[in-house]
């Protein structure tokens, strides 16, 4: 029973819960949109104001905008309107310039006007008085020639003569005197350089023998040597181009010859015929040709040890050969080589006194006389050989023309074509660098005097030092002072056009004048 009073009390409840709960649901739903409502419009209201707000302050500032570009555009204009007021000032000024330098130039054309027939007027008086002048000439001149018994033409001739001569003197005395300063300074300077140079380069080269001698282990070798009816003498000196000469000398054998590569080929596979103990034709050929393949390669060998203690890099490997050969080569009994290697040092060391390129001066030194490995090949002077070898194999052309130039075969065009000519003198007239013949000395002297007897005033000529120098004696009435000095320079400038010869010549002329009296 109390179950179901419980059961109907809940029915009950939930009977009048449910309506009640609806109203009062809808009510607070109600109170939510109203609230609702009026959020939105007071936002929209707020919104409203904002909009207003800001649209009166974008009005206030684009009023304010406006006020300021029209004053900008106010200021620029009045700007505007002083620039153009400058450039009318200025136009008005140079129109008044203008107006004023035209009335200058009038004045100026009405006095050039004046002056014009002024100067016409007196054109006119000195033409008449010219014509005047020139008859007065006339005249005077034909009474002239009637008094001294000469034409205006020979006149002329014997004072221009005359005037020529006394030109010609002041010019020989004005160049004795600056020779004589120049030189003065460029000797002492000259001087300085070539002795700093041979101090700080000593060669101790002298002059290579034309002969070689081979020791023989016994006496009967020479015989072996000569071979049967001399067939082997005669396969060795066909094969190397070397004269053997076999004498009473004990145990030895003399090979002779002129080119000290051939003397070598033949001396070593003269050696290797000895030790082997097989002479004969076949074997003397094989060998030698051995020889010279192995001297090739030595040869190679010599160019590349010669250029690193030089210190000349980047040779082509066809002059790198060629220099190789030069150890083999002698010029007056001096081995090329070794003096191509001297002239080298000596051109680098002068040409770091002087401020040029060290580098180049020694590689110009060293190549300068590479023609002279193949001269017996081609013809032509050794110089000019050489310069085309270089120029062929690469050679800057400033080296190629101081190889050229080194025996003034072409003009001189650097400093450095005169320092390798300097370097290549001074090597090969050093003391006991080369030696000559007696035949060449001989000549060298007639040819000398010859040359000195062809120049008029000349006396007497003495070659003297084995050709290194010549003095001559030249007759005091015929020649002046000046006039001797022309003529040392006349003779020296023959000799170096007409003579080859190592080294430098000195040229001396003597002018003597005496006077002689007799107390009586």
């Amino acid at each position: 029973m109390e179950v179901a009073y419980f059961a109907l009390a809940v029915l009950l409840g939930l009977v009048i819960g449910l309506p009640l709960g609806f109203v009062l649901k809808a009510r607070q739903y109600e109170q939510t949109v109203g609230s609702a409502e009026k959020v939105a419009f007071e936002i929209r209201d707020k919104a409203r104001h904002e909009a207003d707000q800001i649209k009166k302050e974008a009005q206030i500032q684009a009023r304010e905008e406006i006020v300021r570009l029209k004053e900008k555009a106010r200021q620029e204009l009045e700007q505007e309107k002083r620039e153009i007021q400058k450039i009318e000032r200025r136009l008005t000024d140079k129109e008044h310039q203008l107006e004023r330098r035209l009335e200058q130039l009038e004045k100026r054309e009405a006095e050039l006007s004046r002056r014009e027939r002024a100067l016409k007027e007196e054109e006119s008086r000195l033409t008449s008085r010219e014509a005047e002048l020139a008859e007065i000439v006339a005249a005077q001149k034909t009474e002239l020639e009637k008094i001294s018994g000469l034409t205006t033409e020979e006149a002329r001739e014997i004072i221009l003569k005359k005037v020529e001569e006394e030109v010609r003197e002041d010019a020989a005395r004005i160049i004795m005197r600056v020779e004589s300063e120049v030189k003065e300074i460029a000797d002492r300077k000259a001087k300085e350089i070539i002795a700093l140079a041979i101090a700080r380069y000593a060669g101790e080269y002298v002059a290579e023998k034309t002969v070689s001698v081979v020791p023989l282990p016994n006496e009967e070798m020479k015989g072996r040597i000569i071979g049967r009816e001399g067939r082997n003498i005669r396969a060795l000196e066909a094969a190397t181009g070397v004269d053997l000469i076999i004498d009473d000398t004990p145990e030895a054998v003399v090979l002779s010859a002129y080119s000290p590569l051939r003397r070598e080929i033949a001396r070593i596979a003269l050696e290797r015929l000895i030790s082997d103990g097989r002479i004969h034709p076949a074997r003397i050929e094989e060998v030698v040709r051995k020889v010279e393949e192995e001297m090739e390669a030595t040869i190679k060998e010599v160019g590349e040890r010669v250029t690193f203690d030089v210190g000349v890099y980047g040779i082509h490997p066809e002059l790198v050969k060629l220099l190789g050969r030069l150890k083999y080569r002698t010029s007056y009994a001096q081995n090329v080589l070794q003096h191509s290697v001297e002239v080298a040092f000596l051109s680098g060391l002068m040409a770091g006194e002087l401020g040029l390129d060290v580098k180049k001066a020694k590689r110009a030194g060293l190549l300068h006389d590479i023609g002279k490995a193949v001269d017996h090949e081609v013809e032509g002077p050794h110089a000019l050989i050489g310069a085309e070898l270089a120029k062929r194999y690469g050679e800057d052309e400033e080296v190629v023309q101081a190889i050229a130039a080194h025996h003034e075969d072409v003009p001189c065009e650097s400093p450095l074509a005169v320092l390798v000519q300097a370097a290549d003198a001074l090597s090969g007239a050093r003391p006991g660098a080369r030696r000559e013949m007696l035949e060449t000395y001989i000549k060298r002297l007639e040819d000398l005097e010859r040359i000195a007897y062809s120049f008029p005033g000349v006396q007497k000529a003495f070659a003297i030092q084995a050709g290194r120098e010549i003095r001559i004696m030249v007759d005091s009435g015929r020649l002046s002072d000046a006039e001797t000095a022309l003529l040392c320079r006349d003779i020296t400038k023959k000799i170096e056009k007409e003579l080859t010869y190592p080294g430098q010549i000195k040229v001396t002329v003597i002018r003597e004048t005496r006077a002689i009296e007799y107390a009586k």
